[in-house]
């Protein structure tokens, strides 16, 4: 099959990232193969391609947003059968018996393993997801409406909650792109008042025609205090603006998987007052089973610009360069 290999980490605009031929891939006994019909652009396939996170898997070939069909399965699956649409999210495995996975935190299990990262994901005409972690999906959407909510849409969900937002609070977004702007539907659906800093005419028009109460540049202060912000862009000059932005008691959740260094931060002016700051660490299954019945719910919906996967390198660095707003969805030409 023609898949895309991260052959040399470094910056998309060096063509590290390649169009390669890899074998079918073979579905271990509790896995499915999966016929890819669409995947989308994470940022968090820029940081794998780029380097910014650390090589787990040589050549691996990107992509966690994957909406496909079971093409196969191994011997010990039941409950799938061929043809039965289906999604392949960032959490691909965990062991099911640590501490974390027992409490109910199996995204903080040490033994966890990343579509895209640690195995081959959908940047391929054919993937594999152990059965357990694959996603059943509503036939009513479309496959490249469905592919963003899979990692940008449950991370979004996973972030709002971590940013203890108050029913009918004041909640800041810093940065707009795939994941902020399904959570800021989320957001809004649930009452809450949304602002959005963010760099770029486009994503800002984008926040203001989805209901948020205003949107201006990244490092500018909303027109009020803030009961929560979430940090989407992976900027760690944001951190401080974003909890200066903060009311008293507010909290700044911090989406990313990977953030630029942090500057140093003032207790008086950025700390005290009890302030807080929560990371964000991929997400649970029960995460991704309640973020798609809401989304379901409260039509929440993607804004979507398609490419080819034969052309996932532009959509990358058309990523990184922020020249779409919304999300960038890949679908199968190959």
């Amino acid at each position: 099959m023609r898949a895309w290999s991260v052959v040399t980490p470094g910056p998309v605009e060096k063509n590290g990232l390649r169009l390669v031929e890899k074998p079918l891939p073979v579905p271990g006994e509790d896995e499915l193969l999966v016929q890819v019909r669409a995947c989308g652009v994470c940022r968090t396939d820029l940081h794998v391609s780029e380097g910014d996170l650390p090589v787990r898997r040589a050549g691996v070939t990107p992509g966690h947003e994957v909406v496909g069909v079971v093409a196969g399965s191994g011997a010990q699956v039941a409950g799938f059968a061929a043809g039965n649409r289906v999604g392949v999210a960032w959490l691909r495995r965990t062991d099911g018996t640590c501490g974390y996975c027992a409490r109910g935190a199996e995204n903080l299990c040490p033994s966890s393993r990343y579509t895209g990262w640690d195995a081959d994901g959908g940047y391929a005409e054919y993937t594999t997801v152990p059965a357990a972690f694959a996603h059943r999906l509503p036939e009513a959407v479309d496959d490249v409406a469905l592919a963003p909510l899979l990692c940008a849409g449950i991370i979004g969900y996973r972030a709002l909650r971590r940013a203890a937002l108050p029913p009918g609070g004041r909640l800041g977004l810093y940065g707009f792109g795939g994941s902020a702007h399904l959570c800021a539907q989320l957001a809004l659906a649930e009452g809450a008042t949304v602002h959005v800093m963010t760099r770029g005419a486009a994503p800002r028009q984008l926040a203001l025609g989805l209901g948020a109460a205003s949107a201006q540049d990244a490092y500018a202060m909303p027109p009020e205090p803030l009961d929560s912000a979430i940090l989407f862009a992976p900027v760690g000059d944001l951190v401080p603006v974003a909890l200066r932005a903060l009311d008293r008691g507010g909290t700044l959740s911090i989406a990313g998987i990977h953030l630029s260094d942090t500057p140093p931060l003032h207790y008086e002016s950025d700390l005290f007052y009890e302030k807080q700051i929560r990371s964000v660490t991929s997400n649970t299954r029960e995460d991704a089973r309640e973020f798609l019945a809401l989304a379901a719910r409260h039509g929440i919906h993607a804004t979507t610009h398609t490419y080819p996967l034969t052309r996932a390198d532009e959509a990358l660095r058309d990523l990184k360069a922020g020249r779409f707003d919304g999300a960038a969805v890949l679908t199968n030409d190959l």
